[in-house]
């Protein structure tokens, strides 16, 4: 095949110019036509958004596999992606975790000798299902300020595939007493102060010398809810008190709560409050 019959792939979505880590999403228009074998360095998890019939070569034969709506196939990193057959043009989510994200959620909260997830051609999962489309609306609506919400989910995401799709079955420690207080009070204390600046999940626990799945871990522990919650919460509560104030405009309280996008900040307002931050001003 010539360069100039190589199908086109229609990115429609993806997270690189978001500058995502650790966990990166393509959404795409996968075309009808055969797919060469490719290796992979990042750990792959596949969402059909339509029905499609797939062609994998294994062990020299082909097999043919009917998808639906929602079925999900993963990859490990470091393996070949065989060569496969798509009948008809197909919708993709495609998540890519990077193996040191698997890592770092391995890391003072699972005992296991060797990471290894088991690929799966064809399964039902509701939860990783639910956390590509979720990832998907946060990046179209977020895109820059989708950051830390990527990383919150990356981890939750690492967890998850440990749990059901590991090789050897993760013996988890339990915690009971959340984070000590002056660790909990020195990540809130870094949440305040740089709440105007890019807060990412490994940043807030590096300021606690925690590993980001340990601290998010502790951290719901002693909250009741996850760091990158508690983050959207205190921006909000920061963005309703600047608001009353009534000195600066809207761009600059946006700006000053740690969003870049405006239309990003208006509807994770109107999520905590019902109402817009235009509205929210106009009351007082």
């Amino acid at each position: 095949m010539s360069a100039q019959e190589i199908p086109q792939h229609l990115h429609l979505l993806s997270s690189d110019e978001a500058g995502w880590e650790g966990l990166h999403l393509i959404y795409e228009r996968e075309p009808a036509d055969e797919m060469p074998e490719i290796n992979l360095y990042q750990h792959l998890i596949v969402i059909c958004q339509d029905n499609v019939r797939v062609g994998w070569l294994l062990n020299g034969r082909w097999q043919y596999i009917d998808y639906t709506e929602g079925d999900i196939v993963i990859f490990p990193a470091d393996q070949l992606l065989p060569k496969a057959q798509v009948d008809r043009e197909v919708g993709l989510i495609e998540l890519f975790l990077e193996p040191e994200t698997l890592t770092r959620a391995v890391c003072e909260s699972i005992c296991v000798d060797r990471i290894e997830i088991v690929p799966q051609l064809q399964l039902r999962d509701p939860l990783i299902q639910h956390m590509g489309m979720a990832l998907m609306a946060e990046l179209e609506t977020g895109k820059a300020d989708s950051k830390l919400y990527a990383e919150s989910m990356a981890t939750a995401l690492s967890a998850h595939l440990l749990r059901r799709y590991a090789a050897h079955q993760p013996q988890h420690q339990h915690y009971n007493n959340g984070l000590p207080k002056h660790k909990l009070k020195a990540a809130i204390d870094y949440i305040h102060a740089h709440l105007d600046q890019g807060l990412t999940l490994d940043k807030i626990a590096a300021s606690v010398y925690m590993s980001s799945h340990y601290f998010s871990s502790l951290f719901k522990q002693s909250t009741g809810i996850t760091p990158y919650q508690y983050v959207m919460k205190y921006r909000i509560e920061k963005a309703k008190q600047l608001l009353r104030e009534q000195e600066l405009s809207l761009v600059e309280i946006c700006q000053q709560v740690g969003f870049q996008n405006q239309s990003h900040f208006t509807r994770v307002f109107r999520q905590h409050t019902t109402t817009t931050p235009k509205a929210y001003r106009d009351g007082f």
